[in-house]
């Protein structure tokens, strides 16, 4: 990853979505499949053995010593204490303070992105790499997680935590627990879900339930095992009840 006075003045998304430009310009695009490959190639080869991991999202600019990022270093800290990799986008914050709760004792996640501005990864970090393009990085998210925890954050975050929800609300992925951290923060868009969204038919009157909200961050470990504990319960019933039929019928 560049840095410095060697940093271009755009970013490789920019350039990949920009049509605007000579022919010449524009049949660079096939080049950039290949660049766009070794990043999904590099991406799945570094984390194909991490294990059960949770992503923890939330804004880079949280302080130090704040009240959320100490609940995000202390739901790190659980998670890791339950068997789980964290993973975050490398960030400072609450991704740093994420990545931090779970290093030392635990495997901690760093999945950065070039922007504009330099953001080196924090240094809490076991495994990490740089992605260019943001699409590349969601995909590392949402493939080699098996939970997600959002804290309050800007719009990097709403865009990771509607993504899971709309992934989850379409079966596009297994249903897996998305955690909201910060009542008085996020209470206000849960109002707006139920009192806009459900009410105006864009949403089934359940969707909403398919979060759910705390302050405490043993609870959000709680909330992740136990939804973890049922799915296994609910395969294995699934794997028998499909084993007898198909003894049955042979």
């Amino acid at each position: 990853m560049l840095s410095g006075k060697a940093m271009p003045e755009s970013t490789y998304d920019q350039r990949l979505l920009d049509t605007r430009g000579s022919v010449e310009w524009l049949h660079q695009d096939p080049w950039r499949v290949l660049r766009i490959q070794s990043e999904f190639v590099e991406g799945f080869g570094l984390l194909a053995e991490v294990g059960p991991a949770v992503s923890v999202f939330g804004s880079a600019r949280i302080k130090p010593g704040s009240e959320y990022y100490e609940l995000a270093e202390r739901v790190g800290q659980g998670l890791v204490e339950a068997g789980y990799a964290v993973i975050t986008g490398g960030g400072p914050g609450i991704m740093e303070a994420g990545n931090k709760g779970a290093n030392p004792g635990g495997l901690s996640v760093g999945l950065g992105i070039e922007l504009p501005f330099e953001q080196q990864l924090n240094e809490h970090i076991d495994i990490g790499i740089s992605f260019r393009y943001f699409f590349v990085r969601k995909t590392m998210f949402i493939k080699y997680s098996q939970a997600f925890v959002v804290l309050p954050g800007g719009f990097g975050t709403m865009d990771e935590l509607f993504e899971a929800l709309t992934l989850v609300q379409t079966g596009k992925i297994t249903r897996f627990p998305i955690v909201l951290v910060g009542r008085e923060f996020w209470s206000p868009l849960l109002e707006w879900f139920k009192g806009t969204l459900v009410a105006e038919g864009m949403i089934s009157p359940e969707d909403p339930d398919l979060l759910h909200l705390t302050d405490d961050p043993e609870e959000v470990v709680r909330v992740i095992v136990e939804a973890h504990r049922e799915e296994n319960r609910r395969r294995e019933e699934t794997a028998v009840v499909e084993a007898a039929a198909t003894e049955a019928g042979t």
